[in-house]
């Protein structure tokens, strides 16, 4: 069905059902890759490779949050558009943000290609470490003017109405990918940049099939002469700010993370956070995945002015994403010795206990974490960059910089608590927001007549 009919019409139930199961699936597959590959890297290269790994990921997350401030920048105003019916101005914002996002990857990836291996050894890693995570990171860099892409047009094809078509390159990109993984690392036997390789050549082929119902002409956003205007500029920027906030101040803490984790626990205790990440990435793309699908949705009746409808998509997203975390949580505890021996070798019992202990205690996170990620998410779709700017800061930087100096002397289980502590203080941040804005929002507006 097409956009309107999806958005507009459909009951709760069915677009909840049409746009979120598809949502999730997608984000579920592209874990699963992330998983499968962390169990390759654990399991064939071993725990310097591991740690290598977690060691130079928050700079390949950095690469691509560029791309994606780009695509969940121009998402927003491309729906509001669309929900205007004013597809001309959503189409030149589209053609834009891709030309963008071409530019910005030349740029990025150019610096962490020459500089990325600087980066790893500031943070006080030993040298047998910045040589395997600058292999590994120069292969993302190389690729990145012609991967980094696939996020934006995943949100362009679903603010079109293709769901199910987005769903497929997600699962065909982690499919590839592990295909590819597998035939590198375990029959070519390449070393490290082998993962990162096989990652890149299953995007970059995902890309130009993501790309092609565009550049047939087919869809609701065709590629146009782009016109980046100051407004058009402004308007992406603005809208992108949260998440890129998120992605990059999140990145900058993982780092921080890292130079603590490395003097206090060593390479074990990079590890051991690398595991606790690669256990997060099963149960946090359910969230990111529900809440994302129904972002255009809610742009959309934010557009046509269907508050009321807003308003019942917003309470069912709280209710869902409620009971969805308390399960993770409860997963987390009653199998954390299970989820560990995923990625640790049977024979490293020193890693495995601190992980398991460190899974333990990261999974008080998901009681609270919810709510700001429901909270980010609204404000993204109805164009509120401001409070969801704070909401994203206040996750992934703020409180988590605060709490890492707070519960320094608790050691490692500071750090193991640190996210658990910081989702409750934005959850109590992001609850206040919300309270404030409805109260705006439905503030009814003064008659013409009426005296101040």
């Amino acid at each position: 069905m097409d956009n309107k009919t999806l958005f507009e019409k459909t009951t709760i139930s069915k677009l909840f059902a049409i746009v979120t199961i598809p949502g999730i699936i997608s984000m579920l597959v592209s874990s699963l890759y992330t998983i499968i590959d962390g169990i390759f890297v654990g399991q064939l290269l071993g725990a310097d490779a591991f740690a290598a790994v977690q060691l130079v990921m928050p700079f390949v997350i950095i690469n691509f949050a560029i791309a994606d401030l780009i695509g969940v920048g121009s998402s927003v105003p491309i729906a509001i558009k669309l929900g205007e019916k004013d597809e001309k101005s959503a189409s030149n914002i589209f053609s834009s943000a891709c030309l963008l996002i071409l530019v910005t990857g030349m740029g990025a990836g150019a610096l962490l290609f020459f500089f990325g291996g600087s980066f790893v050894r500031l943070m006080g890693a030993e040298e047998r470490l910045v040589i395997m995570a600058s292999q590994y990171l120069r292969i993302y860099a190389g690729f990145a003017p012609v991967t980094t892409i696939l996020f934006a047009v995943d949100n362009y094809l679903r603010i079109c109405g293709k769901v199910r078509y987005s769903m497929m390159v997600n699962i065909l990109m982690s499919v590839l990918s592990i295909i590819l993984e597998f035939i590198f690392l375990f029959v070519f036997r390449f070393d490290i940049w082998g993962a990162a390789l096989a990652t890149c050549l299953s995007m970059f082929v995902c890309a130009l099939i993501a790309l092609a119902p565009f550049f047939r002409s087919k869809m609701q956003l065709r590629f146009v002469r782009p016109q980046i205007d100051r407004k058009v500029l402004v308007s992406i920027l603005a809208n992108g700010a949260p998440t890129f906030l998120n992605n990059i101040s999140g990145r900058v803490t993982a780092i921080f993370f890292n130079i603590f984790l490395l003097r206090m626990g060593g390479s074990i205790g990079v590890s051991a956070y690398g595991v606790v990440m690669y256990a997060d990435s099963i149960m946090q793309p359910v969230l990111y995945g529900f809440c994302d699908s129904l972002q255009p949705a809610i742009g959309y009746n934010y557009g046509a002015k269907n508050h009321d409808r807003i308003a019942a998509i917003r309470r069912r997203c709280f209710a869902i994403c409620g009971i969805l975390s308390v399960i993770m949580a409860a997963v987390m505890l009653l199998l954390n010795k299970p989820i560990v021996s995923i990625f640790v070798q049977a024979g490293d019992t020193a890693l495995m206990t601190l992980a398991i202990h460190a899974l333990s205690l990261f999974a008080f996170a998901y009681l609270t974490r919810w709510v700001s990620i429901v909270a980010q998410s609204y404000f993204s779709a109805i164009g509120k960059a401001g409070h969801a700017t704070v909401v994203s800061l206040a996750i992934a930087f703020i409180f988590p910089m605060l709490m890492l100096f707070a519960l320094e002397p608790l050691g490692l289980d500071g750090l193991w608590l640190n996210l658990p502590s910081a989702s409750l203080l934005t959850a109590i941040l992001a609850v206040i927001l919300l309270v404030v804005h409805d109260k705006k929002w439905r503030r009814p507006k003064e008659s013409p007549g009426s005296i101040s």
